[in-house]
């Protein structure tokens, strides 16, 4: 039976923790190395319910993509949030590991996850922030071509809501039919330099700030926003399957209680 170590060796080999953005807290955040596995449970983030479902079905490790420990912590208790949930996943014996930028940038990661998600062909890099000993390069987003080019940013939002099973998706219209189109996952909105450079008319990403829609719309860009589960959440599956794939003696299930945070109209 595999180790919570050699499952982190495993997901290091695929999305190198080292790539990680200065920012990130990635990697193995709670639990022991030496802990045989038995079961795996994946979720985007790991929250309360989270780990109350992982301690039902008896899993021993949560992956995750959202760090449990983004933040400097100078208290574990049952006074906080994020301290009931180091709480539970100790007390649980419940390792964490979580794979966030490094995730986001490596092929197969969250922006492929994404770009597939919507149907894009020909996909290429977006942005490349450099390139792994294996000769691939890495970096955040990817660029590719509309499944029906012509599209209006109306009828192209609501494509997104329904491949994306988004709550709702803001757009600001650029005056541009759909055609050329770069995706980030997550908070993206400070890539629309990249989008235009790319030859995007539209760029779908999430957590699009007041200022950024009017830049978008005054540079002739039509600028989506699905949010940040739908525009990631993409990505469990796909890393289910491919932890299932290197562990076959592991049980691994994406979890079924975390949803959307939020509702729209």
């Amino acid at each position: 039976m595999a180790t919570v170590g050699e499952i982190y060796a495993a997901l290091d080999n695929w999305a190198p923790f080292s790539v990680q953005m200065d920012f990130d807290n990635a990697g193995f955040l709670v639990g022991r190395g030496d802990r045989e596995v038995t079961k795996i449970l994946v979720a985007l983030d790991m929250t309360g319910e989270v780990v109350e479902e992982a301690a039902r079905w008896g899993a021993q490790l949560i992956v995750s993509h959202h760090p449990v420990i983004f933040h400097p912590v100078k208290a574990v208790t049952d006074k906080t949030a994020a301290g009931r949930v180091l709480l539970a996943l100790a007390e649980g014996r419940i390792a964490a590991i979580c794979a966030h930028t490094n995730l986001d940038a490596v092929q197969g990661g969250v922006n492929d996850c994404l770009a597939r998600a919507l149907e894009l062909g020909d996909v290429a890099q977006l942005h490349q922030d450099g390139v792994l000993p294996d000769g691939s390069p890495y970096g955040v987003g990817r660029v590719g071509t509309a499944h029906r080019p012509g599209l209006s940013p109306a009828e192209y939002a609501a494509h997104v809501k329904e491949r994306l099973s988004a709550a709702s998706v803001r757009y600001a219209d650029g005056g541009r039919p759909v055609a050329r189109v770069a995706v980030g996952g997550g908070s993206c909105g400070s890539m629309l330099a990249d989008a235009l450079a790319a030859g995007c008319d539209t760029f779908v990403t999430a957590d699009v700030k007041y200022d950024v829609f009017l830049q978008a719309k005054a540079l002739g860009l039509n600028l989506l926003d699905a949010g940040h589960f739908a525009t990631e959440n993409v990505v469990c599956p796909p890393l289910a399957d491919f932890l299932a794939g290197r562990f076959p003696q592991i049980e691994v299930r994406v979890s079924t209680v975390h949803k959307e945070v939020y509702a729209g109209v």
